[in-house]
């Protein structure tokens, strides 16, 4: 999951409404798309409420816990991609999955990125081209399955095809806060994956915890790789790197690292696979 900050105290206005035809991939019962209302944005913010404070232990604030929504000032400004099962029907018990994507003129509307509460990314906001902050990942515990997340994926690779997006960024979580008994798995980011220089971000200085805790030598790489969280190891395969320093998040009992992924991968498979279904006659998704 990409995760959230907090100190909120009442709902955001609804974003501004997107064409949901930017992103309309289907398979079977499934649909990834925008959200094209209020009411589903809604939806969405019930969604990671039960995955992040119901499910996870994380801790709300008062008026998150009076509605049974996760929100922040964000949700006003970017974009919320929906996993739909149409098979549960038209309503929000229909949202099973959610990702939030803040592009460079919403983080510009809001006055940040959200990642620079905990990162130092000047590197990646000077970058030339179009860029894309990825969060709040959730997915409803009953869809948690493969085809629902190669579903959202290519929901994302839709959204980053339309916009021309050169490179993806966001904050991403390993369970728990205790940095030695994460050491395997922060040690093996750093000395693997670790961002080239000139797009590293960097843990802001009153939050930055060392993720150098262990020697190469001294880890089993594979074995750790195959343990990393699920989305983090996504982020991986598409050739993504970290940032330098990891940040304890103690509202979702989470330590962040900082994801940074050029687009590259994403958009020749989505070229990949439009261009066959072009070739197979158009056929739906």
């Amino acid at each position: 999951m990409i995760e959230p900050q907090h100190q909120v105290i009442a709902p955001p206005e609804p974003a501004p409404i997107v064409p949901a035809s930017i992103v309309d991939v289907r398979s079977d019962k499934l649909q990834v798309r925008l959200a094209e209302t209020a009411a589903e944005i809604d939806a969405a913010q019930r969604l990671r409420y039960r995955v992040f404070y119901e499910e996870m232990g994380a801790k709300p604030t008062a008026e998150m816990e009076r509605l049974g929504r996760d929100f922040d000032s964000f949700d006003g400004v970017c974009d919320h991609l929906l996993v739909i099962d149409r098979g549960r029907g038209s309503g929000a018990q229909a949202v099973v999955g959610t990702y939030r994507l803040i592009r460079r003129p919403a983080a510009q509307r809001h006055g940040r990125f959200y990642s620079a509460a905990e990162y130092d990314i000047a590197k990646i906001a000077a970058y030339p081209r179009e860029i894309l902050e990825l969060g709040r990942s959730c997915v409803d515990a009953s869809a948690r399955n493969r085809p629902t997340m190669q579903l959202l994926w290519r929901g994302i690779a839709s959204y980053v095809f339309h916009y021309d997006i050169a490179l993806m960024f966001g904050c991403a979580s390993l369970p728990g806060i205790d940095p030695d008994a994460l050491a395997a798995p922060l040690s093996y980011l750093h000395h693997h994956h670790l961002a080239p220089p000139s797009l590293r971000p960097r843990a802001l200085a009153e939050r930055y915890v060392e993720m150098r805790r262990l020697d190469a030598a001294a880890l089993d790489a594979a074995r750790t790789l195959a343990e990393l969280p699920p989305l983090i190891k996504g982020y991986l395969r598409l050739g993504g790197f970290v940032g330098d320093g990891a940040v304890i998040d103690h509202q979702f009992n989470t330590t962040d690292v900082c994801v940074v992924v050029k687009t590259d991968l994403v958009t020749d498979k989505y070229y990949r696979h439009y261009e066959r279904q072009a070739r197979d006659g158009g056929a739906g998704q």
